[in-house]
């Protein structure tokens, strides 16, 4: 959500990102750059929300929201979250830094679906700009879910990996099983930034026992005034 700012940092939208999820409905919600704290930030915007970024968003809709903390500043920090209408029975939050310059994160959350006889897996991760740090992230996240995840529990990871080539991202999903929501259901991965005029592919929805229903990129002007990325979303129903 670029910590609630439009793109280049024109003006702060947190409302107006809350508002498009909401009407939008997912039932669980993967987020990057999402503000835990900034004390700069929260005395120059009168709408700074003073219960943090993350429970304003799930305010209202989505009362289970996990947050982990990945880059610390001295005003602040940022990371990932993860909102959902399912009770989130565990969370972990893992550094997957691959250089001291740039702090990266993966948020492994595990849900209780209703209904279900198995928890759902959801991680989100916000990858690194340099190709070899996003394959060095990958095998660390690769190497996570063999030791963390069982081979037939369902399984979502969606976020930012900024893997323009789609490299690194492929031979990722090849080696573990997964699906890219995307690619399997249009032939391609979604062109996501900017966000008003999407050119590059840099973010992704995994899954892995799931039917993939639907995929939509929401995208356009408007988002101009909202976010500089589009905004992903999948119909998925479990195998």
């Amino acid at each position: 959500i670029h910590k609630g700012l439009t793109h280049f940092n024109a003006r702060f939208a947190l409302r107006e990102q809350r508002e498009l999820l909401r009407r939008i409905q997912p039932d669980v919600v993967f987020l990057q750059e999402v503000r835990g704290q900034h004390e700069i930030h929260r005395k120059r915007y009168q709408d700074w929300p003073s219960s943090g970024q993350v429970s304003f968003l799930a305010e209202a809709v989505w009362p289970n929201y996990a947050y982990g903390k990945n880059s610390v500043y001295p005003a602040g920090h940022h990371g990932n979250a993860l909102l959902s209408k399912f009770p989130i029975i565990h969370t972990n939050n893992v550094d997957i830094s691959a250089h001291t310059s740039e702090q990266r994160g993966m948020l492994h959350c595990v849900l209780q679906v209703p209904q279900w006889d198995e928890p759902l897996h959801a991680i989100c991760v916000h990858l690194g700009l340099f190709a070899r740090w996003r394959h060095a992230q990958l095998e660390i996240v690769a190497d996570y879910i063999d030791q963390h995840i069982p081979a037939n529990a369902p399984l979502m990871i969606a976020g930012d990996f900024n893997d323009w080539t789609t490299r690194a991202g492929n031979k990722f999903a090849a080696n573990i099983g997964l699906h890219e929501v995307f690619e399997h259901h249009t032939g391609y991965h979604a062109r996501s930034f900017p966000s008003f005029l999407p050119l590059f592919r840099l973010d992704r929805v995994y899954v892995r026992g799931f039917h993939i229903r639907h995929a939509e990129v929401y995208a356009g002007a408007s988002l101009l005034k909202i976010s500089d990325h589009a905004v992903l979303s999948a119909l998925l129903t479990k195998r």
